[in-house]
């Protein structure tokens, strides 16, 4: 069977649905082939599962905490089994909502099976049920997405490993677990497990955690971590690895020493690389990178004038809305010529630990790097008032500026909240706004938001000899 269409897309998580959307706001027919579940990462096994368990520790973080005097709270045992079970529901839910319900409301067909291009450019899908059919369109997205990368360290594969989507599938909680990885989703993954009653340890072999992150927010989140009892090894190369009847024994090797940590389990979570594997791209002359990624312009168009690249599978930032963003640019692009781009100096990260760490813009040495002649001011928690309400002072705000013209050229939050914060700097950074400018805007009393403010006034006077309200 040959179906022809005006857009062929190839997977069916954010990127995907944002251009097959686009296409059929367009009145475009679309096709879509997907091999695994509908949805992608974010909904299946990454953001949402990922988030959802997060706030369901965080809840008996709280509750075993005892923050406030006069309240007394207990948490007990987990129950894995309903935690996961609720986790899988809300999963399932949002799926249909927001994927599968939403390709038939709009109207394209999936076609279940793995596309691999062949010369014309044209996609042979090998279909679930086993047959074949060849689909072919005037134009092509790639959106295949990312997959956990595993490093090539002695051992791994013969002692097998967990990663984060694996992870979230435990029946049991283990008594101990290593976690390789002291980026974004290790360290959500660290305290996720620790904040069930897992004792945790994170190697990281860079020399802190979040290392690519300002280092007061590696210092910030470096003493969550020690508050919670997660034990940390940076500097910390792990060499190799193997399981005997206990669980593992992961060897590493920091400053020329040798380092033996055990565990029940182990997770890996160093980073993911995109999917390209089997899709057939030397055949129509689609080049692709060092680590797999498809290379593009900056239109998302690969090498082949007819095929184009959204999400992770291009090596860009590992978000889902870089995702969703590029599948409808890569859509507009590609069915009416809109040579649009996308604008990445904005773009803000967030990692979802608790409380969370965000940034926006340059960091300090970013900025240096790039000829900047900047001054940054640096605003302990303890400063702001909502943190205090919160009884919950750990983290920081460090704004980075240009001198001389006070322009804000970054922000960087560790803060309950921070993802929300750290949008607001970002309104400011796109808007050139001066810190001065900053520290005069109105800002809510007791919102988390306020420390921008603050941070901001920091720079012209001593914030630790204010009143309330930042005035």
């Amino acid at each position: 069977m040959t179906a022809t269409d005006d857009l062929a897309v190839i997977g069916s998580g954010g990127a995907a649905f944002a251009a097959a959307i686009a296409a059929r706001r367009k009145n475009r027919s679309v096709v879509m082939v997907e091999r695994d579940t509908v949805g992608g990462t974010c909904v299946n096994t990454g953001c949402v599962p990922s988030k959802a368990l997060l706030a369901a520790a965080d809840a008996r973080r709280v509750a075993l905490e005892a923050r406030f005097p006069g309240i007394d709270s207990s948490a007990g045992e987990v129950d894995v089994a309903a935690l996961i079970s609720d986790k899988t529901e809300l999963v399932e839910q949002l799926r249909a909502d927001k994927y599968v319900d939403l390709a038939a409301e709009y109207g394209w067909r999936v076609v279940s099976g793995t596309a691999r291009f062949v010369p014309g450019p044209a996609l042979e899908v090998a279909l679930a049920d086993g047959g074949r059919e060849r689909v072919e369109a005037e134009q092509y997205v790639v959106a295949t997405g990312s997959a956990p990368a595993v490093p090539p360290v002695e051992g791994l594969d013969e002692a097998g490993y967990l990663t984060s989507t694996t992870a979230m599938e435990l029946d049991a909680l283990p008594a101990s677990m290593i976690v390789v990885g002291g980026n974004a989703v290790g360290l959500e993954q660290a305290q996720l497990f620790a904040r069930l009653g897992v004792s945790v340890a994170v190697v990281e072999a860079l020399d802190r955690l979040a290392p690519f992150e300002e280092p007061e927010v590696s210092a910030a989140v470096a003493g969550v971590f020690a508050d919670e009892g997660i034990s940390v090894h940076a500097c910390t190369a792990v060499t190799a690895v193997r399981r005997d009847d206990t669980g593992y024994v992961v060897t590493g090797e920091c400053g020329g020493h040798t380092v033996e940590l055990r565990a029940e389990q182990l997770l890996v979570a160093t980073g993911r690389h995109p999917v390209t594997d089997g899709l057939g791209l030397e055949a129509v002359g689609v080049e692709t990178g060092p680590r797999g990624e498809i290379v593009v312009d900056e239109q998302l168009r690969t090498t082949n004038h007819r095929i184009w690249a959204a999400g992770d599978v291009t090596g860009h930032p590992q978000f889902v809305y870089v995702a969703a963003a590029h599948g409808s640019l890569a859509t507009d692009n590609a069915l009416d010529g809109a040579a649009r781009a996308l604008d990445y100096r904005h773009l803000p990260r967030v990692t979802f630990t608790s409380p969370a760490s965000a940034s926006v813009g340059l960091t300090d040495a970013e900025a240096v790097e790039q000829g900047h002649a900047c001054t940054c001011r640096v605003l302990p928690l303890q400063y702001v008032p909502r943190a205090l309400v919160n009884r919950d002072t750990r983290g920081v705000i460090k704004l980075v500026a240009e001198t001389g013209t006070g322009r804000l050229l970054g922000a960087h939050v560790v803060a309950e909240g921070a993802g929300d914060v750290i949008a607001a700097a970002g309104y400011a950074l796109a808007n050139r706004m001066t810190v001065d400018q900053m520290a005069e805007m109105w800002s809510p009393y007791l919102t988390m938001a306020e420390g921008l403010k603050l941070a901001a006034q920091a720079f012209a006077r001593d914030v630790t000899k204010l009143s309330c309200c930042a005035a």
